[in-house]
This record gives structure tokens, C-alpha cells and sequence, in this order.
């Protein structure tokens, strides 16, 4: 019991504490002279206690002590039509609803860790959209130099390695969109937008307003050739498929024994003939369209013609003040043209006499070629540009442009619709004499292309480079066929069988010209015998013969004829 009540009072001493204000209850003073030193021990404890003094505010009810405590006692009821009387249930009400709101919506809307990946990715997709979007948006300027020029202005580097024109300007693109999503595009562009506006200014009052063509207007002579042009192919292209079908057609008709009886030909090829062409290297040769005459010209700037098949001199034709880049027949009349550095090219007949002088380029000629038609003369340019002729008037009916550099290589198609050019550039385009237009631009190359080539079947076309490889495009399905590495130098010129287009011939600086199936490209014959780079070649209609000239000065004739008389003469 004494245990008992000592621990009464020190329960009741809490209340006590509580009712001190009342004073009456003396007897605890009195009596608290043995519990005189728990006295300071209760000090400590009424601070704790003394927090809740205010009890009088409990009767205001303190948001921060009753809000802790107010959620659990209600949560169990979930009763919902609480009496408002107090801003305490009202409160713990809208604490309650708002977690099981929350728990509800936790448990209808659980998002998977797939999910999330997925909107991820969404959201960055959305982002890539909007960036090409406002990329797309910005004036991004074409001209190669202004894009570079941009690019220094926003301190970032002008080009890249292996970094093409368009890249450099998708990758401005890109830059410009980047800064002007994070807001930085006007600041950086100001000193730009200002510049442009003292130029235009300055354009506008020395010039005029002026409304350019967007085409460059040709003369009627042009036009008139290119309606010709149109009437020789589309007849030229019919008889060209009618052949095609009547073959495919005929059963008496065999390609394959056809073919393998031209490769067996060219696979026996042998040196008929080697003659001392000049005492300069030579630089071209070309078989009339009889083969009667063969036509050489050289760095001396004399072309000459010879008689076949024995290869002896007929004339020699002296006209250009530089060295002689290429010499060609015409394919309907006797008529020749040379090109030479002297940037001339000249028409003579094959008695020797000048007809035409042809003038017009910047810069010296490289390869020339007629038209199928016979009226019309190709001639390409260091000018980066290559240029059409009429035979009869010698006036320049067309002067193309297109390559970035160079253009070395010009052949027709047997059609006569299509031209194809090739430079230093690494390109060959492929032109649409009916209307202009470059219709085929052939990337593959990695270094200059010098020779270009037809077929005659009309879809198949060679070119072949300073890589060292002759490329074999198919021009219906816009795509390189075949790559062959063919020599290893490199290749000086192409050029198709003019019948059938059975096989291929190839010159190179290793100082051979090889032989290729035109079927599927393998290897058929490999022509060595000269000392020096071979630096063109030419087949005769009949495809009996095959010449390549050299810097060794040798003009080489290649011939399928007697092998056992061929055998007993002195290669040397």
C-alpha cells in the first residue's frame, strides 16, 4: 500500500502540475519535505510538460499537433458524411480522401518499368521530331563557301574530315537548331544579320531589280539539234530493241554460242604488228569505220594517219601549236577530229586538209568524240566543262557544266539520246541530249575517272579511273554492277566491242590492256608487250583488231588472224 501510494502521487503529481494554478491544495508543500530534492528533479520534467501549459489553447484546436494525430483515429471509419462542426474532422476527411485518391489512382495507373522505357523513348523521339522540324525552318545558306563562313561565325569547325557540301550544310542545319532551341541563335546571329543587311543594301543600290530565267536560255540552233537529236534516237532505239527481240525470240538464235565464239577470238589475240609511232609519246589512236585507216596523234601535236592492216604512214597532219590530247573518226563520213592543249579542236579530212576549227574553251582539251549521227562533235575541258559542236557550221551549240573539277572522259550512246562525261572529280554523269538535263550522276570512284564507255546492248556502261578499277553501272537500275580491279595502275581508257558489246578493253599505265567478258566481266585476254604507259586503245567495227599506243612511241596492233605467222615474227 505505502508503494501504492507513493506512486499516487507521483501520477497525480502530473495533474498537480496541471491545477497549480488553483493554489489551494497546500498539503503537498508541507508533506514534500522529504521529496524536497525530487523537487528540482521535477523542473526538467515540467518543461515537457510545461509545453502543453497552454491548455487553455486546447481548446483551440493547434493544427500542428492535432493534424499528425487526427489521421489515424479517422481513417478507420471511411464514413464520408462527417459533421462539419469542426475544422479538425474537416481537415483529417480531406487528408484521408486525398490518400486513398492516391492510392486508387497508384493502383489504376501502375507504370511498369517497359512502360517507362518506352515513353522514354517516345518523348526523345518527340524531341528529334520538333529539333528537325525547327531545323528545317532556319535559312540555312546553299552557297558552300557562306555555309563555312556561318560556321567560323557560331565557333565551330569550318569542315570535318571526308565532310561533303551537303553534310557541311546538314550539320550547320543541325547547329543552328540546337542554339535556337536552347535561345542563344539571335545573340550569336546578330553581327551575321547585319552584315547581310549593309551587303544587301550595298546590291540594291548599284543593281538594278532584275527577273532571271531559271534556266539558261539556249540558242534556236541548240533547239533545232536537239529535235534532230530526238528523231535519230527514237528511230536508232527501235531497231536497237527489234534486234534484241528478234534474238531473244528466234530459236535459231544462240547468245551464248555467239558470245563464247567472240571471247574464244579475243582470248587468241596476238601481236600482228609494232610500229614506231612518232618521236614523241602518243597519246590516242581510233580505226576508221572500215578499218581501213588508223588515225594516232602525239605529244609532238601531229596526228597521223595509217594504212591497215600493214600499218604503214599515209599523211601526217600538222595544225596545233601544243601537244595533240586525242584523235577520233567520224562514224558516217571520212572525217577525223584531234584535240589538243592548244584548247582547239579540228576537223580534217582524210586527205589531209583542215575544215573546221573549233573555239571556245578556257583551258586545254582531253578526250573528244563524235555523235552516232555523224553531225555533231563532243569535246570535254580542264574548264570543267564540255562542250557540242555542229560538224557543218562549227558553231558551239551546247556548253555544259556539272562537274566540280576537270572533265577528262566523253562517250554517246549508240542511240544517240545520251551522253556521258567523266573528270577528275571522281564522277561520271550521265546527260540527256533531248532536253539537258543531267539524269544520272555515278558515284563510286574514289579518285579521278578518265575513261567512259557505252555498250552497245544500251544499258550497260564503263568507266574506269586513276583507282585502278573498271566499274561496269547498269543504267536501268541506276547502280554499279560489277567492280573490277583490273590493272595495277591506272586506267587511261574503256572502251566496248562496237558490234555486240561481247567484251571489254582496258588501257593502263602498267603497261598493259586487258580483255573482259561481257558477260560477267572475268578475264579473257591480257595484252603485254609495250615498255611504257599505255595510254589509249581502240577496236575496229569488225572487231578483227585491237591497237594500243603507248609512250613508248609504238603503235601495237592486236589481230586474231594467222597465230602460226604471227608466232614466226620478231616480237621485238
Amino acid at each position: 500500500m505505502e508503494v501504492d501510494e507513493d506512486n499516487n502521487p507521483s501520477t497525480f503529481a502530473a495533474e498537480p502540475s496541471v491545477a497549480v494554478p488553483d493554489g489551494q491544495t497546500t498539503m503537498p508543500t508541507a508533506d514534500s519535505t522529504p521529496i524536497q530534492p525530487v523537487q528540482p528533479i521535477l523542473p526538467p520534467l515540467i518543461p515537457s510538460a510545461v509545453v502543453p501549459p497552454i491548455v487553455p489553447i486546447s481548446a483551440i484546436p493547434p493544427p500542428p499537433v492535432v493534424n499528425p494525430l487526427a489521421p489515424l483515429p479517422v481513417r478507420p471509419p471511411v464514413l464520408k458524411p462527417p459533421v462539419p462542426q469542426n475544422g479538425e474532422v474537416k481537415t483529417s476527411d480531406s487528408d484521408s480522401d486525398h490518400e486513398d485518391e492516391g492510392r486508387a489512382t497508384a493502383g489504376e495507373y501502375e507504370i511498369s518499368e517497359e512502360s517507362r522505357l518506352v515513353r522514354e523513348r517516345q518523348e526523345k523521339a518527340m524531341q528529334e521530331l520538333m529539333m528537325k522540324r525547327r531545323a528545317a525552318a532556319l535559312a540555312v545558306p546553299t552557297n558552300d563557301m557562306a555555309v563555312r563562313t556561318r560556321l567560323r561565325r557560331l565557333g565551330e569547325p569550318i569542315t570535318l574530315f571526308g565532310e561533303r557540301e551537303m553534310e557541311r550544310r546538314d550539320r550547320l542545319r543541325m547547329i543552328m537548331a540546337k542554339l535556337d532551341s536552347e535561345g542563344q541563335l539571335e545573340k550569336l546571329m546578330k553581327a551575321h544579320e547585319e552584315e547581310e543587311a549593309a551587303v544587301s543594301a550595298k546590291v540594291e543600290d548599284i543593281e538594278e531589280d532584275i527577273e532571271y530565267p531559271f534556266y539558261t536560255e539556249g540558242p534556236k540552233e541548240l533547239l533545232d539539234a536537239r529535235n534532230d537529236i530526238a528523231k535519230y534516237s527514237v528511230v536508232k532505239a527501235s531497231a536497237r530493241i527489234q534486234r534484241a527481240r528478234r534474238k531473244r525470240d528466234d530459236p535459231d538464235e544462240d547468245m551464248d554460242a555467239e558470245i563464247d565464239w567472240a571471247l574464244k577470238q579475243a582470248g587468241n589475240l596476238v601481236l600482228d604488228c609494232s610500229e614506231i609511232g612518232d618521236d614523241r609519246p602518243l597519246s590516242g589512236c581510233s580505226f576508221s569505220r572500215d578499218g581501213k585507216l588508223l588515225a594516232t596523234c602525239s605529244l609532238r601535236g601531229v596526228a597521223k594517219l595509217w594504212s591497215m592492216p600493214r600499218v604503214s604512214k599515209v599523211s601526217a597532219l600538222k595544225g596545233h601549236t601544243e601537244r595533240a590530247t586525242d584523235v577520233t573518226f567520224s562514224p558516217v563520213h571520212d572525217h577525223l577530229a584531234t584535240a589538243s592543249a592548244d584548247r582547239t579542236a579540228k576537223l580534217w579530212n582524210t586527205d589531209g586538209s583542215l575544215l573546221k576549227t573549233f573555239e571556245g574553251h578556257l583551258d586545254r582539251l582531253a578526250r573528244i568524240a563524235f555523235h552516232p549521227s555523224g553531225k555533231y562533235l563532243g569535246t570535254t575541258s580542264f574548264d570543267k566543262t564540255w562542250r557540242l559542236w555542229d560538224i557543218d557550221s562549227g558553231v558551239e551549240l551546247l556548253l555544259q557544266e556539272g562537274h566540280s573539277r576537270s572533265v577528262y572522259g566523253i562517250a554517246f550512246h549508240q542511240d544517240g539520246s545520251l551522253a556521258a562525261s567523266c573528270g577528275l572529280d571522281a564522277l561520271a554523269r550521265v546527260w540527256d541530249l533531248r532536253s539537258g538535263r543531267s539524269i544520272l550522276a555515278l558515284e563510286g570512284h574514289v579518285k579521278p575517272v578518265l575513261g567512259v564507255s557505252f555498250s552497245p546492248n544500251g544499258y550497260h556502261l564503263a568507266t574506269g579511273g586513276e583507282d585502278n578499277t573498271c566499274r561496269i553501272w547498269d543504267l536501268r537500275k541506276k547502280k554499279s554492277l560489277y567492280t573490277i580491279p583490273a590493272h595495277s595502275n591506272l586506267i587511261s581508257q574503256v572502251k566496248f566491242e562496237p558490234q555486240e558489246g561481247y567484251y571489254l578493253v582496258t588501257a593502263s599505265y602498267d603497261m598493259t590492256a586487258k580483255v573482259w567478258s561481257g558477260r560477267d566481266f572475268k578475264p579473257v585476254k591480257s595484252l603485254s608487250g609495250h615498255e611504257a604507259k599505255v595510254t589509249a586503245s581502240d577496236i575496229s567495227e569488225d572487231g578483227r583488231y585491237i591497237v594500243t599506243v603507248s609512250h613508248d612511241r609504238t603503235i601495237k596492233l592486236w589481230t586474231t588472224g594467222n597465230i602460226e605467222k604471227v608466232n614466226d615474227m620478231d616480237l621485238d
